[in-house]
């Protein structure tokens, strides 16, 4: 069909770039594109390791999700035949220590990536990948810092979660998770890089989510206390995991991150969180000989503010990594879902999260771009100085109107898939390509937005971390418009040709001329207005800076965006952080992200 032969040629475009973007294989001494969070790893961390590695540097250069999933295990199933026997540590073992052979963590994600590219170079000459139709779930994520001395929170999010595990026999699937880490980030980074392999790896996974999930859960928490033990790690994580197979939704958790869902603008509570006030969590803790003690607030043994966890060796067995779970069927009427650590929900309660919400969609005509965003800065302003992590996953398109019935909505689904289908015989029509990209049946919704599964760039981030990344390339038509897209526009398509422009963590060099954010074939025609808006972008700048002198002696920092990377006209922007957001940006339209600056020009 159309659609996927459009899908084919985008995934060679971007193994195309990606191929000319990434250096030749990584030799001994070449600095790694990611640096792995933990030095040493053990046989069974392996998998997740690997599959983490290359999924964090596809999205980095915004791979479609589908393709980036499909390469991480290709490379993954490489990596678990070859012998890593040569990349082991010779340690002594202490006294009472696991004898567990480990890796040099930064030789094995050299291997890694070098193997990454190999498969990319074979799937550049034959593309073996085979897209599946599934649906996919628009997602917003923040997360900041905040008050606290590091960020200890890791999110995890996959959309496509059966090409990453190469699961044939099951309805479509996704993972979607927050763990908030405490005493260190050791916890959290192995529970969002290995619960959803052990998830998988359960015997009762395809009978049961449920059960599977808390067996991962249990079984991630014995393997971290083992390394804690190894490594001498004094740190726990908590942890809530939503897992979406077909039209059933299954909640698993411990300790104080929680899920909410929101159906027809009401919150829906789906779990209790695990604290030492509730009553069955104080009298199973002090059956085991421990206590609850009010501490500033109800602490195990005058110490955590939560009963269970994985990892806190150290508090076992009264904080217990034994996970809850729950399962929820979902009948279409369902808007979204709210995953968030307890920085979050110790400072906004459930009705006011739905609140802004609610108010940003209307406000915004629907964009979902800064949703997150306005969550985490609503628990910021109500007083919380705890890591804040947030996770909005959009059941359905916002866009719409919520559907009357069941039935209605069933038969909506089946006038779209005829529809789409009349589209897709005829050449694709107009929004047929995107519509077979973006999902099945859902007339090009979304635009496939989701961060990558653990993130890696916390610990170098001053303040926050918004990952907006669009996995769509193909987006809507540009057809007579200007190479600059105005604000107003929703910030959510890149482009394939201008793909590595408005990604390239590696090169510093100023291009003499920005590239247009326009298909090739309207960029000629639009290269005259181009160039003169350019120009007279370049004339402002001076002028104002030979005005700035003349008034004042004190120098500022003056901002140009490059036109690839805009999605405003050029002018100015003074980059002064202390200035509040609303005065830096008097015209900024509420709620929408402000593009990122990719070079700032001192004079």
């Amino acid at each position: 069909m159309a659609g996927c032969a459009a899908e084919e040629k985008t995934f060679r475009r971007f193994l195309e770039l990606f191929l000319r973007e990434m250096r030749p294989p990584l030799q001994e001494n070449d600095p790694l594109p990611l640096r792995p969070l933990s030095n040493l790893l053990s046989e069974d961390e392996v998998e997740g390791e690997c599959l983490d590695l290359c999924l964090q540097h596809l999205y980095k250069y915004n791979c479609p999700c589908s393709l980036a999933a499909a390469l991480a295990r290709a490379t993954a199933d490489s990596i678990l035949q070859t012998d890593l026997s040569i990349h082991q540590i010779n340690k002594t073992v202490e006294d009472g220590a696991d004898p567990l052979p480990q890796l040099d963590s930064v030789k094995f994600a050299r291997l890694v990536f070098n193997r990454l590219f190999e498969t990319c170079c074979l799937w550049l000459k034959e593309l073996p990948y085979r897209r599946r139709p599934q649906p996919y779930y628009e997602t917003s994520i923040h997360a900041i810092k905040n008050m606290r001395r590091k960020m200890e929170d890791k999110h995890v999010i996959i959309p496509d979660f059966n090409t990453l595990f190469n699961i044939q026999d099951q309805e479509e699937q996704a993972f979607f998770a927050v763990f908030d880490g405490h005493g260190g980030v050791d916890a959290a980074i192995y529970a969002a890089n290995q619960l959803h392999v052990n998830l998988v790896h359960q015997e009762s996974f395809s009978q049961d989510p449920g059960e599977a999930l808390c067996r991962a859960f249990k079984l991630t928490d014995e393997r971290f206390v083992k390394k804690a033990s190894r490594e001498h790690l004094r740190c726990g994580t908590t942890g809530v995991v939503t897992f979406l197979r077909g039209r059933t939704l299954h909640v698993a958790w411990l300790g104080d991150s929680q899920v909410m869902l929101v159906r027809r603008g009401q919150a829906v509570e789906l779990m209790k969180p695990h604290k030492p006030d509730r009553e069955d969590e104080k009298q199973r803790i002090e059956a085991l000989g421990g206590c609850v003690i009010w501490f500033g607030t109800w602490r195990v043994n005058g110490s955590l503010s939560v009963s269970r966890a994985i990892g806190d060796s150290e508090h076992k067995p009264y904080i217990c990594g034994d996970a809850d779970h729950s399962i929820f069927p979902l009948d279409g009427s369902e808007d979204y879902l709210i995953l968030a650590c307890d920085g979050f929900w110790d400072t906004v309660n459930p009705d006011e999260a739905v609140r802004v919400v609610s108010d940003h969609l209307q406000e915004n005509a629907g964009d979902t771009t800064m949703v997150a965003h306005k969550l985490v800065a609503s628990a910021r302003d109500a007083g919380s100085s705890d890591n804040i992590t947030v996770i909005v996953v959009f059941l359905r398109d916002p866009r719409c109107p919520q559907p009357t019935s069941t039935e209605e909505e069933e038969e909506e689904g089946e006038e779209e898939e005829e529809e789409e289908a009349v589209k897709m015989e005829r050449g694709g029509g107009e929004g047929g390509t995107t519509a077979d990209i973006g999902g099945k049946g859902r007339g090009g919704w979304p635009l496939q937005q989701c961060s990558a599964p653990a993130d890696l760039g916390y610990e170098e981030r001053t303040d926050s971390f918004t990952d907006r990344t669009s996995l769509s390339l193909l987006g809507p038509s540009l057809e007579g418009r200007i190479s600059l897209i105005p604000a107003s526009a929703q910030p959510s398509t890149v482009l394939i040709s201008d793909l590595f422009t408005s990604c390239r963590p590696y090169r510093e060099e100023v291009l003499p001329r920005p590239r247009s954010c326009v298909p090739a074939c309207q960029e000629n025609s639009l290269h005259t207005s181009t160039d003169m808006q350019w120009t007279q972008a370049t004339t402002l700048l001076g002028q104002a800076r030979r005005q700035r002198r003349r008034l004042t002696h004190v120098s500022h920092r003056w901002g140009w965006r490059r036109q690839g990377k805009s999605r405003q006209l050029p002018g100015l922007l003074l980059s002064d952080r202390s200035t509040p957001y609303t005065q830096r940006y008097p015209n900024q339209r509420a709620g929408v992200a402000l593009p990122h600056l990719a070079h700032d020009v001192t004079f």
